[in-house]
């Protein structure tokens, strides 16, 4: 660099000095201003709370609060608070006039007396308790529900029961954060009253089929556009929405009303000048449109409106006049495009379709693939006069709802540091499992549970005990670490952050959490040495096959597609059927993820004023963003009254993948004692296991299990036999995955 250099960048580096100054004192008005409002909020719900006949869950949702955050500004209205069902009738629910309202009756976990569980290995029980007992976990088993048919396994000398230990030293959480307290069911008659079916609210099969939408398949970055009336290429400039909206529609016909990006991402063209991306996407979907255009407003009961805002896959939703609409979404929600080019990527969809009609004559392929599964899984549901559950399966209290949507995580995310494991490891290897969650589909929930308290568990026989336990189910339970054990743990336990979980592995430790039966199961029968589990309380279903149907089908058509991608005698098509089996998977996947029924976030943003002035936002808003022009926020409106809401199922399919990612069935049998070869992270050493993501392992040791290539089955997808730095951040990790994946491809060539 010289000297002329130097001073221009000065000169530069000034320039952003005074861009960036307006913009902060911007910034400190306005929160200077929010502080001011919600130091007003605070004062008002206190005001509103001293009301004889206030409640929390109104105020939170007036509010904008969480009820945790109400009861913490007025702590008469906490537990002791009436809930939402009256006593009278436990089966009313919230009326269709009703708005959504927020999380209702939290109640932090309190020490309490537990109810020690069964010890499920076959020695524990006798005669014909035992037998009785035993039925029915190893037909589960058989089946997939929970993937631990260990029962005839023999018991490793170390198996005692462990006595109960000294608590363990909590683990070290980082200065600021604060651990996350899990809500609990209220005691006595106000917690059975949380144990109804919502009123007028089931899951029916629809009467009608959805519309279809045109789509066109375009890559911003080469300018080529697919749609059913051929390829052009598009001069798209810097491809911001003004410009590709400009230009397509100068091509296709109006009646094209979804455009795929496949390559591109421009949404992501001014990333750097932001330190988030999802800043750099609201910016870019926010940007200038052309004339006639808006930002959609309404459409029908099928339709969405307005943007969502995500950082890699954001949809923009846009109109012109009152007929025409447009959305630009990111093929990436479907699939990794791997580099295909649009109109394979077209076919890829063709071939979804034809694949999908062979099941469901009536498939429409909706704008994501979690819309898709959850309609074609509706198009599953009894219809026949007399069928059970043809009036449509029941949709859970929101205090139930509630309570699973924080207390039941997804898939296991960890990394592994030093000093739990060493610093340099003789290799890395990736075994990741081959569409893990149609492997849990089988069996699932249904109906209105029963609540198990402990001293209704304490009260079972054994044999009552373990079938409760093998039951689709979910546990608030107090866990106590053997004292030896020197392995990966079992159970989560929530972390800082708002979702956020660990898995203490600590000898010795003690620690209250809440558990599917798949990971309670687990932890009393794991290869190595059961842990000890007391029952606090529970909620036990019927046992039924809501999903099964639905992911028999969808696994046949995954199968389908797999064979076609590796018989078919066209290139294209080869890659067109392999992506397209993968959007299968995205399907089910995403399908269940839908279940849940997460508390509603809505986005928006609002353009700043002439002079910089930043809008008033709407109450109960959250600031994600500001840029040049727009502000962005987001607001949690708590829980609709959606009929396809089952957290039950999701919670079952994703405690059971977990549990198998720790011990589970492969698709092959052993050779020495005619049952599936297990695998899993118990079936490898101690200090071997170095992160887990969602359904993939990763260890120091080559995992040598049989694939089949049946789901649940583990593939190794990354490989270096040598010896590695162990990775201790993210960045680390993904650095070594990639290489890893690149060896292993290096390998079999």
């Amino acid at each position: 660099m010289d000297s002329k250099t130097y001073t221009e960048g000065l000169a530069e580096l000034r320039g952003v000095r005074d861009e960036i100054k307006p913009r902060e004192r911007q910034l400190a008005k306005l929160q200077a201003e929010l502080d001011k409002l919600r130091a007003q909020r605070d004062e008002k719900v206190r005001a509103l709370g001293a009301y004889q006949k206030a409640k929390s869950d109104r105020l939170a949702t007036s509010a904008g609060l969480s009820v945790i955050d109400v009861v913490a500004l007025v702590p008469s209205l906490g537990p002791q608070a009436p809930v939402s069902a009256p006593a009278e009738s436990p089966v009313t629910g919230a009326s269709a006039e009703d708005p959504p309202e927020a999380q209702k009756g939290v109640r932090p976990i309190k020490e309490a007396a537990g109810a020690p569980a069964p010890d499920l290995r076959p020695q524990s029980l006798e005669g014909d308790d035992r037998a009785a007992a035993l039925t029915r976990p190893r037909e589960a088993a058989a089946d997939g529900a929970f993937d631990l048919d260990v029962l005839d396994e023999p018991a490793p000398a170390t198996a005692a029961a462990p006595s109960p230990a000294p608590v363990a030293p909590a683990a070290v959480i980082p200065d600021g954060a604060q651990e996350r307290t899990l809500p609990s069911i209220p005691e006595g008659v106000a917690g059975d009253r949380w144990i109804y079916a919502e009123s007028n609210l089931a899951s029916k099969r629809p009467n009608f089929k959805q519309a279809t939408r045109q789509m066109a398949f375009l890559d911003t970055a080469t300018g080529v556009l697919v749609w059913q009336g051929g390829t052009v290429t598009l001069d798209l400039g810097r491809a911001s929405v003004a410009e590709i909206l400009t230009a397509v529609y100068a091509t296709v016909p109006a009646d094209v009303e979804r455009i795929y990006i496949t390559a591109g991402d421009p949404w992501h063209q001014n990333a750097g000048r932001h330190q988030f991306l999802k800043d750099a996407v609201a910016e870019w979907l926010n940007g200038p449109l052309p004339e006639g255009w808006q930002v959609e407003s309404s459409r029908g009961k099928d339709r969405q409106a307005g943007h969502l805002v995500h950082p890699r896959n954001p949809v923009g939703r846009w109109q012109r006049g009152k007929d025409q609409h447009s959305e630009i979404r990111s093929v990436g929600e479907w699939f990794d495009p791997a580099g295909a080019d649009p109109a394979t990527i077209r076919a890829a969809f063709v071939e979804l379709w034809k694949a999908l009609r062979r099941h469901w004559d009536d498939v429409v392929l909706m704008g994501s693939p979690s819309q898709t599964g959850r309609d074609l899984w509706s198009r599953t549901i009894p219809a026949k006069a007399g069928a059970k559950w043809a009036d449509g399966y029941p949709v859970m209290s929101q205090e139930i709802r509630g309570l699973l949507h924080a207390t039941a995580g997804q898939g296991r995310t960890e990394l592994i540091t030093p000093p739990r494991v060493p610093e340099r490891v003789p290799g890395w290897y990736e075994a990741d499992r081959t569409f893990a969650y149609a492997k849990h589909t089988w069996t699932s929930g249904v109906g209105v549970p029963q609540r198990v308290t402990a001293a209704a568990f304490a009260a079972m026989s054994e044999k009552e005990q373990a079938d409760a336990l093998f039951s689709p189910s979910h546990w608030q339970v107090r866990v106590t670490i053997p004292r030896d054990w020197d392995h990966v743990g079992l159970l989560p336990a929530p972390a800082p952050g708002e979702r956020s979980w660990r898995y203490p592995y600590e000898g010795g430790r003690t620690f209250i959490t809440w558990a599917g039966g798949a990971e309670v199961n687990l932890a009393l029968r794991n290869p190595l040495q059961p842990w000890r589990i007391e029952i606090l309380d529970g909620l036990v279903w019927e046992k039924g096959d809501p999903l099964k149907d639905w992911s028999n089908k969808l696994k046949d058509v995954w199968r389908s597609l797999r064979a076609l991608g590796e018989v078919h005698g066209d290139e294209q098509q080869r890659q067109a059927a392999r992506l397209a089996s993968r959007a299968v998977r995205s399907i089910l996947l995403y399908g269940i993820g839908t279940f849940a029924q997460r508390p509603r976030i809505t986005t928006g943003s609002l353009e700043l004023g002439a002079g910089g002035e930043v809008p008033e936002i709407p109450d109960g808003t959250r600031l994600t963003g500001l840029t040049d022009t727009h502000v962005t926020w987001e607001r949690n409106i708590g829980f609709a009254r959606d009929q396809y809401a089952h957290p039950e199922w999701a919670a079952v399919v994703w405690s059971a993948a977990r549990a198998a990612l720790l011990s589970g069935p492969t698709g092959t049998k052993d050779p020495e004692t005619g049952k599936p070869a297990r695998a899993g992270a118990l079936h490898l050493p101690a200090g071997s296991i170095l992160a887990f993501r969602t359904d993939a392992i990763y260890s120091s040791v080559r995992p040598d299990w049989p694939y089949s290539g049946e789901p649940g089955d583990y593939l190794l997808k990354g490989a270096m036999s040598w010896e590695q730095s162990t990775p201790t951040t993210d960045e680390e990790f993904y650095v070594l995955q990639a290489l890893g994946r690149q060896a292993l491809e290096a390998e079999e060539l």
